[in-house]
């Protein structure tokens, strides 16, 4: 006998608007959690949504980045209704509550219908499709995913011949379902191969009504998983519950205040927590239209220099980007364009430099506010609502119902039991019922948690007079200068400041005595020009701790970043490692009176790693003591480097 559906209950909707930590308490004192959240799996939020908003548009696509071109409109009745097929669908392809489906899929309508329909019938697993092949098969063989549902086109990251390659190589994997482009004309994609199977066409020949599977979905069932990470090491995959990604959308819906009155532009990729959880499911469970603008999102160069268009185009209210993307921005003029509609501003992922947040209010009169999200707190921990205004690097109040500390570290650089008082930096520890249910390996759960249970993020920061956490930046992050813990954050301000500086990130070169220096790279401004030394001296001026200013300032021509427009922090010690290493290649053939042509070049292993590559012929009788001479001197440093 069938389990009955879930009843219908109210989409979510702020209880009244946050403006202080009171509030927050106001707002836990008035009824237990139970009480005051009710919805059980991402499934009813959808069923809820569907009867309260209906015909009211739900998702609309952008097929392309002119605001004068027709976008694609679906409405929350036909997402439910597409959900209902595609749970249907993948439940006749075997599909159980406890196996993953994979999604290797660029920004679409039908992204959509693979996250939740995923969910109501098994795991979804969303995956980087910037990933290599290796790291792909290694995410999906630890998920164990049983369908992968992909984009058939390589215009997008090569994304069906990654499918393709990868139908072999993952254990279980039993079916790849198709997602044809929006533009594709019927029939063009010819007959598929064994085992692969057209996504739209499997979707239409199941109910839309209803879960065939009859399936009773509870709040401590796996929803998802999500790869954290996933570009160095092997993958960590974050299992989260649905009472978690439940309550992320609610705990949002009550500190942002969205409404179906709402209208936002969602750029963030839907692999990371930040465009799957609090920027859709929070919108959607609200009755929030979102904007999907097309399949390349914020990484299409037309989205950013028509972005101001878009947003009077659709009458935006809320703008949400990383800060990378919002110092993209801040280089495209308005030109005219009302984005009056605009009444709330958030960024995440990284911390706003006080410049950045400073231009992008003198140039289009929006303040930015900050969250804090982690893909081991399902997507949201802190957030600063409309209305409240912070300092750069205020991320602004605890979720309700969850509790937050900031504890001294200790002498590895990890969190200790002593919590510190406000003003006082320290590691950021979680306990909420959005906390996610432990990683895939078991043996990733250890550095995870405290050994009293709390989530110890990496993150550093402090609680101000108000009760807002602070952020710094990340514990791994620090550069230790003989013993001398220097915050990145404060060279990262004080260069950010040179009107020139676009983008600008500091990280610790090794030093075979002090283990870290200080250096800085930065981006410039497109038309603006400086030189190093003037950047360097603009930024020792602005450090008042002498150990803390950075011994060099490199202009680079674009800043390394992940695919979610994080500043790529590994890649710059790496570079800043082969910076140092060819200085002492080049004092060791010096000595040796090594000829320029014939010197040895060092190249990147990895972002961990360097080689020295010693040509035998070309350094002639200097060989064996330039090789001698070169380990010797690059074994001294705190990274791992080999002469070969």
């Amino acid at each position: 006998m069938a389990t009955p559906e879930p009843r219908i209950a109210a989409p979510f909707a702020a209880s009244f608007p946050i403006h202080s930590l009171a509030d927050v308490r106001r707002l836990e004192e008035a009824r237990p959690l139970a009480e005051a959240l009710t919805v059980r799996s991402t499934y009813e939020l959808f069923r809820n949504a569907a009867a309260a908003f209906g015909a009211k548009t739900a998702l609309t696509f952008l097929r392309t980045a002119e605001p004068e071109d027709e976008p694609i409109r679906v409405s929350y009745a036909a997402l439910l209704a597409g959900i209902h097929q595609t749970a249907n669908a993948l439940h006749r392809l075997g599909v159980g509550p406890q196996d993953a489906v994979a999604v290797l899929l660029p920004g679409c309508i039908d992204y959509h219908l693979a996250l939740w329909g995923g969910e109501a019938a098994g795991i979804v697993q969303p995956l980087n499709p910037l990933l290599t092949d290796e790291k792909l098969v290694s995410l999906m063989t630890a998920g164990r995913a049983k369908v992968l549902i992909a984009y058939g086109s390589d215009d997008d990251s090569g994304m069906w011949s990654k499918a393709m390659r990868l139908r072999g190589q993952v254990p279980g994997l039993t079916t790849v379902l198709r997602v044809a482009p929006h533009d594709e004309p019927p029939g063009a994609a010819g007959a598929l191969p064994d085992g692969v199977a057209d996504f739209a066409a499997l979707r239409a020949a199941e109910p839309d009504d209803h879960l065939v599977s009859g399936r009773d979905i509870g709040p401590a069932d796996i929803a998802a998983y999500f790869h954290t990470g996933g570009t160095t090491g092997a993958p960590k995959l974050a299992r989260h519950s649905h009472g978690a990604q439940v309550f992320s959308a609610w705990a949002s819906v009550q500190l942002a205040g969205q409404g179906p009155t709402g209208i936002a532009i969602n750029g963030y990729p839907l692999f990371h927590v930040a465009g799957v959880l609090p920027a859709s499911l929070a919108s959607l469970s609200a009755g929030v239209e979102m904007i999907i603008p097309t399949t390349a999102l914020m990484r299409n160069k037309r989205v950013i220099a028509n972005y101001w268009r878009l947003v009077e185009k659709y009458r935006a209210t809320s703008l949400s980007a990383v800060p990378t993307v919002l110092a993209a921005l801040a280089n495209v003029p308005l030109d005219g364009a009302d984005i009056s509609s605009i009444k709330y501003c958030r960024t995440g992922a990284a911390v706003l430099s006080p410049e950045l947040a400073a231009r992008f209010e003198r140039l289009f009169g929006i303040h930015v506010h900050e969250s804090l999200g982690m893909t081991e707190m399902a997507g949201i921990s802190t957030i600063t609502p409309p209305g409240v205004i912070g300092p750069a690097g205020c991320v602004g109040f605890r979720l309700p119902y969850t509790q937050l500390r900031v504890v001294a570290l200790d002498e590895n650089g990890n969190a200790s039991d002593r919590d510190l008082p406000e003003g006082e930096q320290g590691m950021v520890l979680f306990k909420s019922p959005n906390l996610f249910s432990g990683f895939v390996d078991p043996a990733d759960n250890a550095k995870a948690f405290t050994p009293d249970g709390w989530l110890a993020t990496g993150d550093l920061g402090w609680l101000d007079r108000e009760g807002r956490l602070n952020l710094s930046g990340r514990s791994k992050d620090l550069i230790i200068r003989s013993g001398h813990n220097i915050d990145p954050k404060t060279l990262e301000d004080a260069l950010g400041a040179h009107p020139c500086v676009q983008l600008c990130a500091a990280v610790g070169a090794p030093d075979a005595y002090a283990g870290e220096l200080p250096v800085a790279f930065a981006t410039l401004v497109p038309g603006t020009t400086v030189t190093e030394a003037e950047l360097l001296a603009f930024t020792s001026a602005r450090v008042d701790e002498a150990p803390a200013r950075p011994k060099s300032v490199s202009i680079i021509e674009t800043m390394p970043m992940t695919n979610v427009g994080k500043i790529y922090k590994p890649e710059l010690r790496a570079m800043a490692a082969r910076d140092v290493a060819a200085a002492m290649v080049a004092e060791a053939c010096d000595a040796l009176g090594v000829e320029a042509a014939s010197r040895p070049k060092v190249i990147a292993d990895g972002d961990s790693a360097l080689k020295v590559i010693v040509d035998p012929v070309a350094a002639g009788a200097q060989s064996v003591p330039l090789r001698a001479r070169l380990q010797e001197a690059l074994g001294r440093l705190p990274f791992k480097t080999q002469v070969v």
